[in-house]
């Protein structure tokens, strides 16, 4: 099918007409096919289809033409109603207007003007007239189609540009005498007739052109022409050789910096951009990672694709003494050039582009301070090519200038260790160990790395002192402010606003590798609307790498905790903080367990805001991303003297070490948190502590340390009467012995001990746990009969409740009971049933645990392919967590037969 925009509106298939009908709806079609697969509100349509005085029936007349458009189209594209408004979902290349704009982008994407024209003459060929002729009236086509009309008019004089590169001159004087008739007021093309009749040897003409625009600019608008035309007509009068010959070949390029090395894929990527005719490349990245390095080690060895020579200027964006002015790069340039620079920046910057016309140059600007720095330096015309370093993103080049980013990161252990080889040789093979804590104490970056080989290979000191030495940024002071890291680091650090480095220096608290928005708007004490603001603002400087969660390396997290160590706001930055974690933990940790152990917490201080999640899996996929920050700022509040800030931390983590199997960061938590409450001198949390310590210690199989610890939170518990805390260690003592594979009718009396305090004390949700724990104990003492009845009660309650989860282990211990009476196949229906159960609510850990005993079911039944299945499901969940269980399921794929053999 093909839908034709660009002239009357019309739809094919097969080559025959697709019969549209009234106006109308040839209306709705051009206006969804120009937003192809985008949906249009309802709202929008009426204004555009009825401009002036839309009828009250218009919502309903939209519909009735979408549902006639939908009959007409129908098995060739979609008319769908989409939220309020109408999408039409098609493939683009079927749609005339964007295929032009397809074929015009791949024509500014290749730097080669034989490649260009016929690309370009393909594009200007899909136009029959004006875009929507026939059904879209004047005012709308301008408003909506305004872009396309453009696009036609830069296509059709990109064309003509390259025409004339290519010498094909003569060719374009008929078309381009009709382009300037009809379009008298356009620059451009005036100029390309000018110098095509100047080409063409009729000098009279070309400035009979100039002429004849110069008086119908004045005549219709009072204009003069352009400094730009001015210039060709005085270079025509003056016969100027630049308008019909080459210039001179420049190559400026200083040498490449020695011990380039690891870079192999970056390099890649630069000769790819310039084999698809990219013209602007932007290299960002942070201080001393490499920027410069790289451009001058790619120019040096593609310098002979470029016969018109490399440029090259260093623009000092970040120095102290402030950036080169923009003027004095534009001279070198022209001088380099061989051309006589006139006065002004911006008659400069015309004499430039005018010189690069046509040319196959390289272009290296390194270090520039902002994107204002170095459009005057662009080319007007495609075929050179400007590699730019900054340690700033430049996202104006590449939103407004068509700049392709190559954000340039650290580079990997190997890379950096053939870094430090080619600088230093045989000591790095003499002790590679020392020189990888090198390297990871230079935190990979590699003018870190170049300034301590530097040290190396002068001060005589072994790697391994180096190493040793490398403890915190001092070591990499040497007066010098060109290899002095943290020099380096600190220009990028006032080039920020006032508001911006003090983020910079508040983040330099925060417990984790990375962090969000509401974390940094938690630490500066702002909105996260402006937090995002100063992030960007980072980002762009590079101090920051940008997210969806936001990170910097080593070196520059350790300058802004050193920054913030002499800030005045750095401790109520890092209480705020701490409660941001704590309150996003707390929230969360609830999405996992709506039924948790509950913990009371004051409100956070100034309202900090949250990082919040709706569901299971986005909860454990928050916790996943910010568990060391989460596990760090425990001790970042024991250091803070927050003791209240600690325990509440460790406690309202216990589930997420479950989930992930993280059971020595869980015991040392706990540890850290029951410290802490015994400072604060808080009895009911120390009883909370001791009972989530225990478990740890249950976990990792510490059989006495876990009976210690809950034997000291039961009598702390009683201490402060807190009978619902009294049944929890009840039922995680039950557990305990069942473990530890101890007394099940010890087990199964605190698993009723529990249920007795949980009725007492009215937690309905604690009665259905233990309720399901009496039930698991009674099977596995050969009482199957009673765990029935106590499973079946538990699920009335908990389907009452609404606890999916909980629900879904009785139906597990259910299943077990129907195993232990011979009842096989029920037992795989609740299995497959509690497993459907943990998918919905997106539990990997504890699907993966119930898909472990359906495989067992299965192997039960004698199905030996469904219990592999099972096994491999509840392995792959397993290893996605990093979970140390997986062992255990590796070991019954490894069996040469079942369980049940």
């Amino acid at each position: 099918m093909e839908i034709q925009l660009l002239g009357p509106v019309a739809a094919y298939a097969d080559d025959a007409p697709i019969p549209l009908g009234p106006r109308k709806r040839r209306y709705l079609l051009g206006l969804l096919a120009l937003e192809v697969n985008r949906a249009l509100p309802v709202e929008r349509l009426i204004d555009l289809m009825w401009p002036l005085d839309p009828p009250r029936t218009a919502v309903h007349a939209v519909r009735v033409c979408a549902s006639d458009l939908r009959a007409a189209l129908q098995g060739r594209a979609e008319v769908e109603a989409v939220d309020g408004g109408y999408l039409l979902r098609a493939d683009p290349a079927a749609i005339d207007a964007h295929r032009f704009r397809s074929l015009v982008a791949s024509a500014n994407g290749t730097g080669d003007d034989l490649r260009k024209v016929p690309l370009l003459d393909e594009a200007l060929a899909l136009w029959r007239g004006d875009p929507l002729a026939g059904v879209v009236p004047v005012a709308v086509r301008d408003q909506v189609c305004q872009g396309l009309t453009e696009a036609r008019l830069a296509a059709a004089d990109d064309r003509a540009d390259a025409l004339l590169r290519l010498g094909r001159h003569a060719e374009l004087l008929h078309e381009l005498t009709a382009t300037v008739g009809a379009q008298p007021l356009r620059e451009r093309p005036a100029a390309q007739l000018m110098l095509a009749l100047y080409r063409a040897g009729r000098v009279p003409e070309a400035l009979e052109a100039f002429e004849a625009h110069r008086r119908i600019l004045a005549d219709e608008l009072g204009l003069d022409p352009g400094p730009d035309l001015e210039r060709l007509r005085l270079g025509i009068l003056s016969r100027d050789p630049a308008l019909d010959r080459p210039a001179s070949r420049p190559m400026q390029l200083p040498a490449a910096i020695r011990g380039f090395a690891g870079r192999d894929a970056d390099l890649a990527t630069l000769d790819d951009l310039h084999a698809g005719g990219v013209h602007l490349v932007t290299i960002s990245g942070t201080a001393g990672v490499g920027k410069t390095s790289l451009a001058l080690h790619w120019a040096h060895r593609r310098a002979d694709r470029f016969p018109d020579g490399v440029l090259h200027a260093n623009l000092r964006g970040f120095d102290t003494t402030g950036p080169v002015p923009v003027i004095n790069v534009l001279r070198d340039f022209l001088t380099a050039l061989g051309v006589a620079p006139p006065e002004g920046t911006d008659a400069l910057a015309a004499a430039l582009r005018s010189r690069l016309s046509g040319r196959r140059l390289l272009m290296v600007l390194d270090n520039a301070g902002s994107a204002e720095q170095v459009r005057p330096l662009l080319p007007g015309t495609p075929g050179c090519l400007v590699l730019v370093t900054s340690r700033n993103d430049l996202t104006g080049l590449v939103a407004a200038d068509g700049a392709v980013p190559v954000p340039l990161d650290l580079p990997s252990v190997a890379g950096a260790r053939r870094m430090l080889a080619l600088r230093l040789g045989a000591k790095v093979d003499a002790d590679p160990a020392a020189a990888d804590d090198l390297i990871a104490a230079c935190a990979r970056l590699p003018l870190a790395l170049a300034v301590v080989a530097a040290r190396a290979a002068t001060s005589g000191l072994s790697l391994r002192e180096l190493a040793v030495e490398l403890a915190d940024l001092d070591a990499f002071g040497d007066g010098d402010p060109v290899t002095d890291v943290r020099a380096v680091l600190s220009w990028s650090y006032r080039a920020v606003g006032g508001p911006a480095r003090r983020m910079f220096r508040l983040l330099g608290l925060r417990p984790g590798p990375s962090f969000t928005v509401a974390a940094a708007a938690s630490a500066a004490g702002v909105t996260p609307g402006e937090a995002g603001r100063l992030l960007r603002e980072l980002a762009s400087a590079n101090l920051i790498s940008c997210g969806p969660r936001f990170a910097n390396h080593d070196l520059l997290f350790w300058y802004a905790a050193e920054l913030a160590a002499a800030d005045p706001d750095a401790a109520v930055g890092r209480r705020r903080l701490l409660d941001h974690y704590l309150h996003s933990a707390h929230a969360n940790a609830g999405v996992l367990d709506v039924f948790r152990d509950p913990l009371s917490l004051p409100p956070p201080v100034d309202d900090v805001p949250l990082d919040l999640v709706e569901d299971d899996a986005a909860a454990l996929a928050w916790f996943t991303a910010e568990y060391q920050a989460l596990v760090n700022a425990v001790s970042v509040a024991a250091d803070a003297g927050l003791d209240e800030h600690c325990w509440q931390l460790a406690c309202v983590l216990t589930e997420v070490f479950e989930r992930l199997g993280r059971w020595e960061d869980w015991a040392a938590v706990h540890e850290a948190g029951l410290a802490a409450a015994r400072r604060a001198g808080d009895r009911a949390a120390q009883a909370r502590c001791l009972a989530g310590s225990g478990r740890a210690a249950m976990w990792l199989r510490s059989w006495e340390a876990a009976h210690e610890r809950l034997r000291e939170a039961l009598i702390m518990y009683a201490e402060v009467g807190d009978l619902d805390g009294l049944a929890r260690t009840h039922h995680n003592i039950g557990y305990l012995i069942e473990h530890q594979g101890g007394d099940l009718a010890g087990a199964l009396r605190h698993s009723q001990k529990a249920l007795d305090l949980f009725r007492a004390c009215g937690d309905e949700p604690g009665e259905a746990r233990a309720l399901n724990a009496v039930g698991w104990y009674e099977t596995l003492l050969g009482r199957p009969a009673d765990a029935v009845v106590h499973c079946r009660t538990a699920l009335d309650l908990l389907r009452r409740l609404g606890d999916r989860r909980t629900e879904a282990f009785t139906t597990d211990s259910l299943a077990h009971a129907y195993l232990a009476q011979g009842e096989v196949r029920r037992a795989v229906d609740c299995l497959e049933d509690a497993v459907a159960t943990m998918v919905a609510l997106g539990d990997l850990f504890h699907e993966a645990e119930l898909a472990d005993h359906l495989g067992d079911a299965y192997a039960r039944l004698g199905d030996t392919d469904a219990a592999d299945r099972a096994w491999r499901r509840a392995l792959g969940r397993l290893d996605g967590l990093g979970h140390a269980r997986a062992a255990t399921i590796r070991d019954k794929l490894s069996r040469p037969c079942s369980p049940s053999c």
